[in-house]
């Protein structure tokens, strides 16, 4: 495990990381991360689509989510998840703070959550009401007082979890992991080929156990990796990452950054935090 420290003239804020059990690794996209503010301003960040599921057990006060993807309503929530999205949504917290953050794939979240992934498609909610269970265990995560601790618990739950869920139809997750290896790149016409099936019956699985359209998700993929491209520098150019990325000009990056972040790529990159998140 690794915690880092930081302190400035107006805000005292820790990051704890730890890489996940091998029994773990094919749900999650990273690491469990535990984050705690106890001095500094409200963060007001954008979060933007990524191939993955957040989920936020949180340890202290409630969050406010304007969320872009359906109505733009704003609603406060305490531990929440949020399906595959192709829009934004503005996160706001108080100025003390605290949670443990996983990211899952897709098809993680939809064996840990137990339901279709369309019904979270381009959604904020409270994770009590898909996961009832988490309530005992955001008790547990408030009461434990090390970050060691804390992801003991997580990964107990976790393990547990999945490992009474039902598996995953090995065509979507061979075409999960074949879309994602190839950074959203690979025909959808040729995975339907691949698998012997229809566009339609290619369709309904994703829809149900990813939550997006193959097509859609392909995009959301290479939109991904062209943040992380954007976050790692600040001096590249827009029109390599691009081309990189496989939009067909920087214009294409343009326009895929106004609809899927709600900005522009420049505006973006100078709006990211000391902390690697994003101001709103």
């Amino acid at each position: 495990m690794r915690v880092e420290r930081h302190e400035t003239e107006t805000s005292t804020w820790e990051v704890a990381r730890r890489d996940p059990l091998p029994q773990l690794r094919p749900y999650l996209l990273a690491g469990a991360e535990g984050w705690a503010q106890t001095r500094g301003a409200a963060p007001h960040l954008r979060e933007v689509p990524f191939p993955g599921v957040p989920l936020i057990l949180n340890l202290g006060a409630s969050w406010q989510i304007e969320d872009a993807r359906v109505d733009r309503t704003t609603r406060r929530l305490q531990s929440f998840v949020a399906g595959l999205s192709t829009a934004p949504a503005i996160v706001q917290g108080a100025d003390a703070w605290a949670c443990v953050e996983l990211r899952l794939t897709p098809l993680g979240a939809h064996r840990l959550l137990g339901v279709p992934m369309s019904e979270l498609a381009n959604q904020t909610v409270e994770l009590e009401q898909v996961l009832p269970q988490t309530r005992e265990l955001g008790e547990r995560l408030r009461e434990a007082r090390r970050w060691s601790e804390r992801f003991d618990l997580v990964d107990s739950f976790l393990t547990r979890r999945l490992a009474d869920s039902r598996p995953t139809h090995p065509g979507i997750e061979w075409s999960w992991h074949h879309l994602y290896n190839t950074h959203g790149r690979a025909p959808i016409g040729e995975i339907a080929e691949a698998l012997g099936w229809s566009h339609r019956r290619l369709i309904a699985r994703f829809r149900e156990q990813i939550g997006l359209t193959p097509k859609l998700l392909a995009r959301v993929i290479r939109f991904d990796r062209a943040v992380t491209a954007i976050r790692a520098s600040r001096v590249r150019g827009l029109a390599e990452i691009a081309f990189e990325c496989g939009y067909s000009d920087q214009a294409h990056l343009n326009r895929e950054f106004r609809e899927l972040a709600g900005t522009s790529p420049t505006t973006f990159r100078a709006a990211r935090l000391d902390s690697g998140g994003i101001a709103a």
